[in-house]
């Protein structure tokens, strides 16, 4: 596709695909074919010197398919804009999410990869996990560090609400946001993990990627999950992180 687009840079002219003709024909050679190399196409004309000069460089049939295809797809004169590049909250959220289905091995021994790599293994391991995933999905920030931040989620929650190593408090989370849990409201937090959207019939419902969890110990479960939970279940604070 790219060659039909931009040619093959052999530098001949019958493979110079739809950039090569644009240029030929004094339009702007973006490879793109929008209404005017549409219509240049359909009435383009064999140039003097070649075999058959002067007629149709289409025959109906090439026509008619150019026709179908340029009313199917659409068609524009330049290439789309690049999308926005991802955030740091996106690409780790994204990171967590490939290692949905991971346990510890074997149960109940918090032996992992994520611990290996912090290098801190045979604890829990649910604030290792998201330090892990901000360090290595891409675009590491600078308030996790493997080896010293974080591995134990009281931590976090006290740095975000003193607003030190760029965390903070949101007023309502994204996306990649912390998502901090004290089960028993005694003002501990017992388990962190990534909050991915907000879901289900209630305001206060949300599904959060955790590292270290499971259906009968939502601490110290030994698998990476999506869970669902609800602000109302248990004290909540939500963390963001600098980009």
């Amino acid at each position: 596709m790219n060659a039909f687009s931009h040619g093959k840079g052999t530098g001949n002219v019958g493979d110079s695909g739809v950039e090569g003709f644009q240029r030929q024909m004094k339009i702007d050679a973006t490879g793109w074919i929008g209404q005017k190399t549409f219509n240049t196409l359909c009435s383009a004309r064999i140039p003097d010197g070649l075999p058959n000069a002067g007629q149709p460089l289409l025959d109906a049939n090439a026509c008619n398919l150019i026709a179908e295809a340029f009313e199917k797809f659409g068609g524009s004169d330049t290439p789309p804009p690049p999308p926005p590049p991802k955030s740091a909250a996106q690409v780790r959220l994204e990171k967590a999410i490939t290692y949905l289905g991971y346990k510890e091995s074997p149960p109940e021994s918090n032996n992992t990869l994520f611990g290996s790599w912090y290098g801190v293994n045979y604890q829990p391991w649910c604030a290792i996990f998201c330090t892990y995933c901000d360090q290595l999905g891409g675009k590491p920030t600078n308030s996790f560090a493997r080896g010293s931040r974080y591995a134990y989620v009281p931590y976090i929650v006290s740095d975000a609400r003193n607003k030190k190593n760029g965390l903070s408090v949101p007023d309502t989370p994204k996306p990649g946001d912390l998502v901090c849990y004290d089960w028993g409201r005694d003002g501990t937090f017992d388990h962190v993990g990534f909050f991915e959207n907000w879901a289900g019939s209630s305001p206060s419902s949300f599904t959060a990627i955790e590292g270290n969890t499971s259906t009968s110990n939502n601490s110290n479960g030994g698998e990476v999950m999506r869970r669902s939970r609800d602000t109302r279940n248990q004290a909540t604070v939500f963390v963001r992180v600098a980009e």
